[in-house]
């Protein structure tokens, strides 16, 4: 068996290359695909790929730029420092349909109208495309992901033929709020992601950047127009429904970070009232806080500054989640702290009142959910900078 297998595959090696030289007929069809999202984080946003139809040469591909490897070299040393490697796949259509019936997504068709010089080049360059040698690259999931790719092989494939009608689209939101459309915002995906990512995400992003979502290039294309023989025409020929489900939506968890920070909230507030009616100190809370607090700032602060995400630099989530907490949280497992960590205190005081106005002024948007917890730092902050014994 193994060496049937090994037969076949370097068949299929021989084959690839071929497959470019191929003449596609008259009756061939190039298609952007759309799926709807799934139910996990990494599906919310849904899905895009490319599909060639070909029922003369009883040729089917789907050519999904969405695949990634779990077992490459350093898959999570690299996924943590951005440097996500994702690759091309080309296979059989029929597999791809599978499983999103499996998964019970819909999914949609819209084939483009080209001439037949235009279709043997968006097959020329998939097929140069997925090569091993070309088809693994650098993901980014905001300026060079699967949906973004369709968007630059068109303009590649058509120059500046297409016309984006976006009159239908809503201007001057930023990446951040785009996003946000997409994933509710009281779930822990929503949380971590606004949390880890920095002020890029606020950019107002043009109409090309809205094609970072899959939703997007299917609505502005089947808007747009190409000029084919100096006329205006429709970009989209024909619009198929595949697979006809009910959209799903992320759930939110009953433990959601807004309930979660809440709870937390009133505990400390419970803690902070005793202890200021007894003059006393709770010090696992505010070594809880702290140590907490200091290592997300770490965090931050090693993806702003020792990685190559895009949109993890300028991320002013650490003016609360201040990484030299970390230390000061076991300063204050000492019976009698020093004096000076009031002074400090009131420091991160004027810090949580910084982040207000950036919020306020838009310079960044912080996760909602973590309002709560902000309010229990400003008044565990007041409560010490006032009373270190």
């Amino acid at each position: 068996m193994k060496k049937k297998h090994t037969f076949l595959l370097f068949f299929l090696l021989l084959i690839k290359p071929l497959q470019a030289q191929v003449k596609l007929s008259v009756y061939s069809e190039i298609s952007i695909v759309t799926a709807g999202p799934g139910t996990e984080l990494y599906e919310a946003f849904g899905h895009s790929a490319i599909r060639i139809k070909d029922p003369v040469l009883q040729l089917d591909l789907i050519y999904n730029y969405g695949m990634f490897d779990f077992n490459q070299p350093n898959f999570y040393t690299n996924f943590t420092k951005g440097k996500l490697l994702y690759k091309l796949a080309r296979y059989p259509f029929k597999y791809f349909l599978e499983s999103y019936k499996k998964d019970k997504r819909w999914v949609k068709q819209q084939v483009l109208n080209l001439n037949q010089e235009q279709k043997q080049a968006f097959f020329r360059y998939l097929e140069n495309n997925a090569l091993p040698k070309n088809a693994t690259y650098f993901y980014d999931p905001y300026f060079n992901n699967c949906a973004t790719k369709l968007r630059d092989i068109t303009k590649i494939i058509l120059g500046d033929k297409p016309s984006y009608k976006t009159d239908h689209v809503e201007k001057n939101l930023s990446f951040r709020q785009l996003m946000d459309k997409e994933i509710p915002w009281n779930t822990w995906g929503s949380f971590g992601i606004n949390l880890a990512l920095g002020t890029k995400l606020d950019a107002i992003a043009n109409t090309e950047d809205y094609m970072y979502l899959p939703d997007y290039v299917y609505t502005i294309f089947k808007e747009s127009s190409v000029f084919i023989d100096n006329q205006p025409e429709k970009l989209i020929k024909r619009e198929d429904t595949l697979l006809e489900f009910k959209e799903l939506k992320q759930n939110i968890s009953v433990l959601n970070p807004l309930l979660i920070f809440c709870m937390i909230l009133i505990i400390g507030l419970f803690i902070t009232y005793f202890d200021f009616k007894k003059q006393k100190r709770t010090k696992w809370l505010d070594f809880t806080l702290l140590f907490v607090t200091g290592i997300v700032g770490v965090l931050i602060v090693f993806l702003w500054f020792f990685t190559d995400h895009s949109t993890t630099p300028n991320n002013f989530n650490v003016v609360w989640a201040f990484a030299p907490n970390t230390i000061i949280a076991f300063l204050l497992l000492k019976k009698t702290p020093k004096k000076w960590l009031t002074s400090y205190f009131k420091f991160l005081i004027i810090l949580l009142f910084i982040l207000v106005i950036l919020w306020i002024f838009g310079l960044q948007y912080f996760p909602v959910s973590v309002i709560p917890f902000l309010i229990l730092l400003m008044i565990r902050y007041m409560f010490l900078s006032k009373k270190m014994i």
